[in-house]
């Protein structure tokens, strides 16, 4: 009985070390952790004084309007009751706080649903698209030609120009009585065509717009990483009887993997978020025909009488996620195929 009780005192006196080495260590660990980010910020002071103005101005830019953002689409904040001054009179906000009946308004209406199903066939369109002409035309350009300088330069114009001035060159092209296009329809014997007036052509008239817009891009980044890859790879598998088909397959596809995934992510955002080419070719019309998701949302601040604050907030934090969720699924895919994104 005596050994029992000693060997139960050494045992509990040997928990109690180890849970006091436990606690040390967890301390240790704590402070070891506020030592290293102070080692840091002595060491290395000066790379945070440069990050520290990008941080504030980013904060200013971005973090407060999208703050105030997310708490405007909380509330049923609308031109007649938000803040304002009239001359000298000042008069206060009266808006009140709705929490999420804004979002539950939004996804069980019909407006948002429709205008979402459209700004996905418009960005699944237009990235398609403009992925398939900008690889068709790298590949062009990646051989060897006479005045392949001058066909680079030509095909990067339209990136160039400024968007606003290639919308409303195309919005000449597309006039129906005195446009270009028409005009050389008219020589063949061909009626009219509605480009910008018709619901159907005005969503075909768009997504060629955005394309013409998209595609020197899409070239040169593609171009970029068709340059990179080995010439050799190519030498050896027409050495051993592989086809142009098959070279393309199972060299240049996989050589461009991680750039072909970083662009076609960077487009469908933009794309997504294509506000210029809507609003300044079609304005979403005819009707709501060609109406995106941030064109809507911009109707709702700035157009319709009185101003819908907290819808306008509301639609764009929605955009916002579905965004972030694109992003994502993305980078989760792209994971589980061995990609580092």
């Amino acid at each position: 009985m005596a050994v029992d009780t000693s060997s139960q005192s050494v045992a509990k006196a040997a928990g109690e070390d180890v849970a006091r080495g436990r606690s040390r260590g967890t301390g240790k660990h704590k402070g070891g952790g506020r030592g290293a980010a102070r080692r840091s910020l002595s060491t290395h002071w000066y790379a945070w004084a440069m990050v520290a103005p990008v941080v504030v101005v980013i904060g200013v830019i971005i973090g407060y309007p999208l703050v105030r953002g997310i708490w405007l689409s909380l509330t049923d904040a609308n031109e007649r009751n938000v803040e304002r001054s009239i001359g000298v009179n000042h008069i206060p906000a009266t808006y009140e706080f709705k929490g999420l009946a804004n979002y539950a308004d939004a996804i069980t209406g019909g407006q948002f649903l429709g205008t979402l199903g459209w700004t996905l066939v418009w960005t699944v369109a237009c990235v398609s698209v403009t992925f398939a002409l900008g690889l068709a035309l790298a590949n062009i350009l990646n051989r060897k030609m006479a005045g392949r300088s001058v066909y680079r330069m030509l095909l990067i114009l339209p990136w160039a120009v400024p968007g606003f001035v290639s919308v409303f060159a195309w919005r000449f092209l597309y006039d129906e009585r005195r446009g270009i296009l028409n005009q050389l329809l008219a020589g063949g014997g061909i009626d009219a065509v509605p480009w910008l007036n018709d619901p159907t052509w005005a969503k075909f008239s768009v997504i060629a717009v955005n394309v013409w817009l998209g595609v020197p891009f899409m070239m040169v980044a593609l171009l970029g990483g068709l340059q990179s890859i080995p010439g050799e790879l190519y030498e050896a598998a027409e050495m051993d009887g592989a086809g142009a088909w098959q070279r393309f397959r199972h060299i240049t596809l996989p050589g461009l993997r991680s750039v072909s995934t970083t662009v076609i992510l960077l487009s469908t955002i933009w794309t997504f978020n294509m506000f210029p080419v809507i609003f300044l070719l079609t304005r979403g019309g005819p009707g709501e025909a060609t109406q995106i998701l941030v064109t809507q949302a911009y109707k709702f601040s700035f157009e319709i009488s009185p101003r819908d604050y907290a819808q306008s907030s509301t639609w764009g934090v929605l955009i916002l996620v579905l965004l972030m969720v694109f992003a994502a699924v993305y980078r989760r895919v792209l994971r589980k195929q061995g990609e580092v994104w």
